[in-house]
């Protein structure tokens, strides 16, 4: 998920962004927290002053002598200006980050993958409408702002701001400060696929310096939480004034990046669709063998039931054979050891 999320840089770095502005993709620049290129070259071209001999300083000192009579006396150098056209240098930000943005909305798009639900549907419109984005007969082009000032926080207690963004390319601002005391500071993406950490929660030392950072969200729909974390403090409450702006893109980054999105899409519909195809092959050749399992069975059944029916119609036969005969051979028994009724009735009349 790491390219859902680009951090961009800030414009402390863009003598280093100038010649490669993937190098500042994956780093989170805090302006309260490091100081600028120029200071930081500075502070490294100063060197202790080495320690040189008593008679090595003279020599030294008498051939600068020699230098200085037999050349010509050296020209004064034009003072170097320092930010000599500020606008200009403003503008060069304001470009290498456009670019910044550029390259990470392209590289978001180029690696779109569709989640599971979205090719799972029942229907087509889940799937074209993320990759379609915003309808542009309705989209306009807004900054939405979300700001809290002196928010209360108590001690052991934590405060979470939501924010769901809908529009790919969307470019999150923030700046956050506390007064007097720190605060634990972080933030989350929440995505169907899983949560991303964008910003490691720690505590920031927002009471001295205001903290910044801006990232790009380039895979939707996210639901980005920002947290404010006072759950260490036993005595304290803070006091938390946060701004939290979502730029959209512009109308003609969200055109190529439907198109992007369409590209990388198609290839993972196309893989999937061949994917299924053979699946599907599979399934009706062993589907055709089970009904041909299925008829030589039911052929069997047939034949059998056929039998069954004549063993069952013969039983009935026997069944009532047997209890004829068996009625048979109870009177046949009674005539043998009694006599026959008639026999013993003229008998009684005889005597």
């Amino acid at each position: 998920l790491f390219h859902y999320f680009f951090p961009l840089c800030s414009s402390r770095v863009v003598q280093e962004f100038k010649s490669s502005p993937k190098d500042c993709v994956g780093h989170i620049h805090d302006t309260s927290s490091t100081s600028t290129v120029a200071e930081e070259s500075s502070a490294e071209g100063k060197m202790p002053p080495a320690e040189v001999k008593e008679d090595e300083t003279k020599q030294v000192e008498k051939t600068e002598t020699k230098e200085e009579e037999s050349s010509p006396p050296p020209t004064t150098a034009a003072p170097v200006k320092k930010n000599a056209n500020p606008e200009a240098d403003k503008k060069r930000l304001a470009d290498l980050e456009a670019r910044a943005v550029a390259e990470a909305t392209a590289s978001a798009d180029d690696s779109y993958v569709p989640s599971p639900s979205l090719l799972n549907a029942n229907t087509a419109e889940p799937l074209l409408k993320q990759v379609d984005g915003a309808d542009l007969n309705e989209f306009e082009r807004k900054d939405s702002v979300y700001s809290g000032r002196s928010v209360p926080i108590a001690l052991r207690a934590k405060l979470e701001v939501p924010i769901h963004v809908t529009a790919p390319g969307s470019v999150v601002e923030y700046a956050v400060e506390t007064k007097k005391y720190d605060i634990g500071f972080g933030i989350t993406a929440e995505r169907e696929e899983g949560v991303t950490i964008v910003k490691e929660s720690a505590r920031a030392d927002s009471h001295q310096a205001t903290v910044t950072g801006k990232f790009l969200v380039g895979a939707v729909p996210c639901m980005l939480i920002f947290s404010f974390d006072n759950e260490y403090s036993w005595f304290r409450e803070k006091l938390v004034t946060y701004r939290i702006t979502v730029s959209p893109p512009a109308q003609d980054v969200i055109m190529a990046g439907r198109r992007r999105r369409a590209k990388a899409c198609h290839k993972t519909v196309t893989e999937d669709l061949k994917s299924a195809q053979n699946r599907l092959d599979k399934a009706q050749s062993q589907k055709a063998s089970l009904q041909k399992e299925i008829d030589r069975l039911q052929k069997g059944i047939d034949e059998l039931k056929k039998s069954f029916d004549v063993a069952e119609t013969e039983e009935k036969w026997l069944l009532a054979r047997v209890d004829l005969r068996q009625e048979q051979d109870r009177l046949l028994q009674k005539r043998l050891s009694s006599g026959w009724e008639d026999e013993n009735a003229n008998g009684e009349q005889k005597a």
